[in-house]
């Protein structure tokens, strides 16, 4: 006899990806502007797109879009959201930042590229500082893979080669990752967790650290492939989009099948009207 495996709530349908981007250096700096004629934002757009093909969706959502490009409607229609943020941390709103974070806790993915580690949405969600070293020195860093089984190091070589990136060092401020997927090398000594797997709430999250703007880390073919990779893995496990919270259910439940009664956190904790 055969059976089938029920699908994925996202299997049915291309996963929708949304590629969040700063798009300030691009605006102020040559050099960046010559690494990515589009942005860096397009260039993980095409990452995703070229990897995952017909699979995937993707939108371009820019910090001076209103609400940042990330409206309520706008993250309820997204599956994974990528995260690239550098000189403008603070200028990402904390009502925005407080919404990405509860749509993650909802179940959506979040893929956070290199700077975004101080990303509103990413200490929210860490609750640590989330701070390094760093040097930016053009030192050649190895990414080196320490779990071959896991999904986001499929296809990739051991290790991935980039000729010139930043250092960043430890220690990393971080909670200690559910998964370690990557730790860099670099020329100058140092070590690095560059690629990390969290759970948090219903959502999957990736860390991953290549990436500086003012080399062209996201035209690597294997950097390309790892973060549609992490997309990939990062997508919803469930398709409930409700936030975990505090309800009041009857005795035997679970046999007579009544649900909750939906009075929300407050009263459910007997401090209501």
């Amino acid at each position: 006899m055969t059976t089938t495996a029920p699908a994925s709530p996202t299997t049915a349908r291309p996963l929708r990806v949304t590629v969040w981007g700063e798009n300030r250096h691009e605006k102020r700096d040559a050099r960046v502007r010559e690494n990515y004629p589009e942005g860096m934002h397009a260039a993980i757009r095409d990452a995703v797109a070229e990897n995952l093909g017909d699979g995937v969706t993707t939108r371009i959502a820019l910090l001076d879009d209103p609400e940042h490009g990330l409206s309520e409607e706008v993250l309820a229609a997204t599956d994974v959201l990528t995260w690239w943020g550098h000189m403008a941390h603070d200028e990402v709103s904390d009502e925005v930042a407080e919404r990405v974070q509860r749509h993650v806790l909802a179940g959506m993915g979040l893929v956070v590229l290199h700077s975004g580690h101080w990303s509103k949405p990413f200490t929210r969600l860490m609750g640590t500082t989330c701070t390094l070293r760093w040097r930016n020195e053009r030192d050649r860093e190895l990414v080196w893979t320490v779990n071959p089984s896991h999904p986001i190091a499929a296809g990739v070589p051991h290790p991935i080669v980039i000729d010139e990136q930043e250092m960043y060092g430890e220690h990393f401020d971080i909670p200690v990752p559910d998964e370690l997927v990557f730790v860099s090398s670099f020329s100058g000594g140092e070590v690095f967790r560059s690629g990390c797997c969290f759970r948090r709430g219903k959502g999957k999250i990736f860390y991953f650290s290549p990436g500086d703007q003012d080399y062209p880390v996201y035209q690597h073919p294997h950097v390309r492939r790892v973060i549609a990779n992490g997309v990939d893995w990062a997508r919803p496990a469930t398709a409930d989009r409700e936030v975990p919270f505090l309800d009041r259910y009857p005795t035997d439940w679970f046999l007579t099948g009544d649900g909750g009664q939906g009075v929300g956190d407050a009263e459910a904790a007997g401090k209501g009207a």
